[in-house]
């Protein structure tokens, strides 16, 4: 991108529409679950290293949440971003190439699971620090109000991140200056292995936001239809009025990360929330309604095993950086050494 111009932000790429627009919020929660289950097993295989964060259990807060807002918007999230990155647009192919440390991921394999990164989707990170994408998406926001844009930043941060200095940094600016800021709270109830009620003596973290005047909502982040209704009430007043916190009540089921033994939760804990498996439920809703059928499922499957199979094998067919190149990109003074 030259320097001064703006970045042309590229609309999702997505199958028509059906003729219930239910049916597309399903397999897009499906995609995701299908493609970080697939992210298990080339993990253990090896293809994947480093940190791995995963999005299992909840896939509606992505795909109910993004899908209120608008191409030209902006998008910061944290290290759990696979599920963001991919109901935005970016290709499983360039995911899965990102993971693999290719040249062809979305951030030159550079980043890996933790860095996606695409600004042609307005998708500025991934990011590793907990509460890190805060101050960025305060500026983001900053710059469009500056520029006189109508645009809105969504913030995506986890409970864990409401306990850091920088969250509170950014919603007293962001409530001082008005700033279009969409502030989604992905509230899993855990912050890494500490259960919220240990780290927070208020846990309805909604009223945080209202102690800055800030308005707020929660909602059962394990229905998509509840999150896609909040969120697009949510995007309508920070375009009309500045920030809006919105805390999405929601569970992992897999651990913290690849590397988490997960000896913090109850089982049972976990059983009770996998009943309330965001897919299955919106399934349910549809079956019994007759929306869809077995056929129907069986092809949306299908696709999505299609399409993850093929940005596996684009994957790992793609070659890794040249060294020649590894200092490209980087920012640093260059020292001369006198004996």
């Amino acid at each position: 991108m030259t320097a001064g111009t703006e970045p042309v932000v590229q609309p999702a790429t997505r199958p028509a529409a059906p003729a219930d627009p239910r049916l597309e919020l399903l397999r897009q929660m499906v995609r995701v679950r299908r493609f970080e289950e697939r992210c298990v097993q080339l993990y253990s295989a090896a293809k994947i290293r480093g940190f791995m964060h995963l999005y299992i259990g909840e896939e509606a807060v992505a795909v109910g949440a993004i899908g209120a807002l608008s191409a030209a918007d902006a998008i910061v999230s944290t290290y759990r971003e696979h599920g963001h990155a991919l109901v935005r647009g970016v290709s499983a192919e360039a995911v899965t190439a990102e993971m693999f440390g290719r040249i062809t991921g979305c951030s030159r394999g550079r980043g890996g699971s933790m860095h996606l990164f695409d600004v042609g989707r307005g998708f500025y990170g991934g990011n590793a620090i907990v509460a890190g994408g805060l101050p960025l998406a305060v500026g983001l926001a900053l710059a469009d109000r500056m520029r006189g844009r109508s645009t809105v930043t969504a913030c995506f941060f986890g409970d864990g991140a409401v306990a850091e200095g920088e969250f509170h940094e950014c919603m007293n600016l962001a409530a001082l200056w008005r700033l279009p800021v969409l502030f989604c709270c992905e509230n899993n109830r855990y912050a890494m292995g500490t259960a919220l009620e240990r780290t927070h003596a208020v846990t309805d973290l909604a009223a945080r936001a209202r102690s800055y005047g800030m308005p707020s909502a929660a909602v059962d982040g394990m229905d998509v239809l509840a999150v896609r209704a909040a969120a697009l009430d949510a995007v309508a007043s920070v375009r009309g009025r500045g920030p809006f916190f919105l805390e999405l009540r929601t569970y992992r089921f897999r651990a913290h990360s690849m590397y988490d033994p997960d000896r913090y939760r109850d089982k049972a804990e976990i059983a009770r929330w996998k009943r309330r498996d965001p897919i299955d439920r919106l399934l349910k809703q549809l079956t019994d309604g007759g929306a869809v059928d077995a056929a129907a499922l069986a092809a949306m499957e299908a696709a999505v095993a299609a399409e993850i199979d093929a940005a596996v094998a684009a994957a790992d067919a793609a070659p890794v950086e040249d060294v020649a190149d590894l200092t490209r990109f980087l920012v640093a003074e260059q020292r001369t050494r006198h004996d």
